[in-house]
């Protein structure tokens, strides 16, 4: 299936999940927007990637959880695309604070984490809900966390932002559905890449190396998921059936079984 006259917009594509989604996209001929807020230069390289197979890409900086720049970025997709027709929120943070650590999870981390994963999901697909309607088979992807259905994960406001997320993703289904826009959500276990090596491994190879031997022991199907397995799985949403919405898909090899 050819994408060619689609546009999608990746939140968080610098790295991992959304970088590994844009250049599977941009092989199926989508133009793809590059959200990042910190990472120009990882932006840059999968943009130029992109580029280099003929595909057609373009960066844009913005802090999705400030809505003056979600609405930013969707108009600058417009600008350069015309369009846009796939939109998949990825962009997420975490601080990791242990979870009877309760006095540990300040203000300021709460803010930091609902605003990027939730309130910041709510204010891309807001900006971007005209446009979407118009394509006339719109269709967002979430990126949320099994840390959304268990009392494990990063921090509390972790999983309470991702389980907030999980509920925004089955109402915005309900509402926009009407416009022809199907919502869904991927909800993966631990993906081995950076982030997880830094946050969970703290940057120690022996550390993160029993980390993924102990979920790998866990799991049915003995594999850690990698950003490609979450980016396919995302890509099933966007190219399966135009009949699935409101799905929370999860993706972890069957640990949480």
């Amino acid at each position: 299936m050819s994408y060619s006259n689609k546009t999608a917009l990746i939140t968080g594509a610098s790295s991992g999940v959304g970088a590994a989604a844009a250049l599977k996209l941009a092989k199926l001929g989508a133009n793809v927007a590059i959200n990042y807020n910190a990472s120009q230069s990882g932006a840059e390289a999968v943009v130029e990637k992109i580029n280099d197979h003929g595909g057609q890409a373009v960066a844009l900086q913005g802090d999705v959880s400030q809505d003056k720049d979600c609405r930013r970025i969707v108009d600058q997709t417009i600008e350069r695309f015309g369009g846009l027709d796939i939109l998949i929120n990825n962009a997420g943070t975490t601080t990791f604070v242990p979870h009877h650590d309760l006095e540990g999870l300040t203000e300021d981390i709460w803010h930091q984490t609902l605003g990027v994963n939730l309130m910041g999901a709510f204010f891309v697909t807001r900006a971007a809900a005209p446009y979407l309607r118009k394509a006339e088979s719109g269709v967002v992807v979430m990126t949320s966390s099994i840390a959304s259905v268990t009392a494990n994960g990063s921090s509390i406001a972790y999983c309470a932002s991702k389980a907030g997320m999980n509920s925004l993703t089955r109402t915005l289904a309900k509402t926009l559905g009407k416009d022809g826009i199907r919502v869904n959500a991927v909800l993966p276990g631990l993906i081995d890449g950076d982030w997880a090596f830094n946050t969970w491994g703290g940057g120690d190879a022996g550390q993160y190396d029993q980390l993924k031997a102990h979920f790998s022991e866990q799991t049915p199907l003995g594999h850690v998921v990698t950003p490609d397995d979450v980016a396919d799985t995302i890509l099933s949403f966007v190219t399966g059936s135009q009949h699935v919405t409101g799905q929370l898909l999860t993706l972890d090899g069957g640990f949480t079984l």
